[in-house]
């Protein structure tokens, strides 16, 4: 087996084609797009390249054949808010043998110890984790856009390294043909009256964008004590390059008089139609394709990438008003199912919320750690240390 490095147009034409080979028979796997992916490894377009750096790699058989692609990254701002300095692996896959995983592993390790890391966390991508972010290891279903999806076996892989489990995230899926409890909407409905909701609208995309920010730092410099705070560019560069796949009903703001106090953002689970499209180039005819299968009714589901509400309206019932409000504009557009993906096993809050209303669990991902010295522990994150208040925030939020 030979590793190599990806450096040109070739070796990342290979990097996309190991995934696409793996999974050739497996009726689940929906083939991201090639760009989406190229974009995380664009220091142009990602932010993190400013203090840091990414590689790649794809291992090779003595044939040539391929057996399996990784990334390894950092972000020196981010490594030094960790008890450790910690990286990050990404984009793994591989065929079914310790030797090939351990020869990836081995490369991120070292080359991220060379950097100063002394842990990496993985899988997960090189950016906000509300995509390619952790290892399925329970629901081995279609994927809703953005979720990563691998084979059962690679949990035995990471376990085999030595890789520790850090947390795990679930994903909920709500019927939204079953109604909710009728005491809860009533409340719900009687709050309305208190503030005023708007949604997304494009052509005040910088008023919306900036509330977004507003909410969202909000919420997560109180949740998080080492948070980054989100920079406008930041959710400009997301919103642009989604605006083919938005709705903008999808997205909802709650406002008490001017001051936006909570928000939702939903995306339609575009998956449904990349399935169609196969292999992820969007050529022209498959933009074409695209088009036509994404205003035909072929997405029925989908996917809650983010709900927040700032510190001083978590026990306001804002949150219920929300989602109920969101939910009628989903079903208004044809959408039967709801992916609240994904709520950390540390938000005790949002996690207690949606099993009281009787909301499955249909997928569970999980974030591994590694240290790289053998004599110091994994200890699970709990956020317990930063927990000012009951936690209605995360990428999935309920009433």
């Amino acid at each position: 087996m030979k590793l190599f490095e990806v450096t040109d147009k070739p070796g990342k034409q290979e990097f996309y084609r190991v995934a696409k080979e793996l999974y050739r028979n497996d009726g689940n796997w929906v083939c991201p797009l090639d760009a989406d992916i190229e974009d995380v490894f664009n220091p142009a377009g990602n932010i993190l390249f400013k203090d840091g750096e990414a590689i790649r790699w794809v291992l090779k058989d003595v044939e040539g054949r391929l057996l399996g692609r990784v990334a390894a990254f950092y972000n020196r701002g981010k490594a030094a808010k960790t008890e450790q300095p910690t990286g990050g692996l990404g984009f793994f896959e591989c065929v079914n043998d310790n030797q090939a995983a351990f020869i990836l592993f081995d490369a991120c390790r070292e080359w991220l110890k060379a950097k100063g890391m002394e842990a990496m966390d993985g899988p997960i991508t090189f950016g906000e984790n509300l995509t390619y972010w952790g290892l399925l290891i329970k629901g081995f279903t279609q994927p809703v856009y953005g979720m990563p999806y691998n084979f059962p076996y690679y949990r035995e892989l990471f376990d085999a390294y030595g890789f520790k489990t850090y947390f795990e995230q679930f994903s909920y899926e709500a019927d939204l043909a079953k109604p909710f409890p009728e005491r809860q909407v009533k409340f719900s409905m009687h709050l309305k009256e208190k503030f005023r909701l708007e949604h997304f609208d494009f052509s005040k995309k910088e008023k919306y964008l900036n509330d977004i920010c507003t909410v969202y730092n909000a919420v997560w410099a109180d949740f998080h004590e080492d948070y980054t705070p989100l920079d406008y560019s930041e959710i400009e560069k997301i919103m642009k390059k989604a605006k083919a796949i938005i709705n903008q009903e999808f997205i909802w703001f709650v406002y008490d008089q001017d001051r936006p106090v909570a928000l939702v953002v939903v995306f339609p689970d575009v998956n449904q139609v990349l399935k169609k499209l196969g292999n992820g180039k969007l050529n022209l005819p498959n933009i074409i394709k695209f088009l036509w299968y994404k205003n035909t009714g072929t997405i029925t589901r989908a996917r809650q990438l983010l709900t927040a509400v700032v510190p001083d309206y978590q026990r306001s019932g804002v949150t219920g008003v929300l989602f109920l409000t969101m939910v009628d504009s989903l079903k208004k557009h044809g959408i039967k199912y709801l992916d609240m993906s994904w709520v950390g096993d540390y938000n005790v809050t949002v996690n207690k919320i949606y099993r009281l209303l009787d909301i499955p669990v249909v997928k569970t991902h999980a974030t591994l750690r590694y240290m790289f010295d053998p004599a110091k522990e994994v200890k699970r994150f709990t956020n317990v240390h930063t927990s000012k208040h009951d936690r209605l925030a995360g990428q999935a939020g309920g009433f």
